[in-house]
């Protein structure tokens, strides 16, 4: 599976202990994720990931790209619905585009242990 992982700012720390909590499911796939997210990833882990542009510069949108063409199985993207972000729009065509495309979105920690854990079943 080709798997996109992003966080916010203040969901950073929560996503990386997340990826390290999974790491044994996580080096099965093919991740991608914004920049910023995606070198802590790797700092914290054994991972390899393709990293896209800091999500404010573009890497929403380039991940966004992937879900237009298809390229993405699935998002897991701890956002922080506390904090305004500057890039809202982006975040929301991100959204939208995985309602259009029917790609699996994860938006909070619960929502993607259950995805793992139905995806591991299969």
């Amino acid at each position: 599976m080709n798997i996109a992982l992003i966080a916010h700012d203040k969901k950073k720390e929560k996503m990386i202990d997340f990826v390290v909590k999974n790491e044994s499911y996580f080096k099965k796939h093919t991740l991608f994720a914004t920049g910023t997210t995606g070198t802590k990833i790797m700092e914290n882990t054994n991972l390899t990931i393709s990293l896209k542009k800091s999500g404010p510069l573009g890497g929403d949108q380039e991940l966004g790209a992937m879900v237009a063409n298809q390229q993405l199985d699935l998002i897991i993207f701890f956002r922080d619905p506390l904090t305004a972000q500057p890039h809202e729009p982006d975040v929301s065509a991100l959204l939208r585009l995985c309602d259009v495309y029917n790609t699996p979105l994860a938006t909070n920690e619960r929502t993607a242990e259950l995805f793992i854990h139905h995806i591991k079943k299969d």
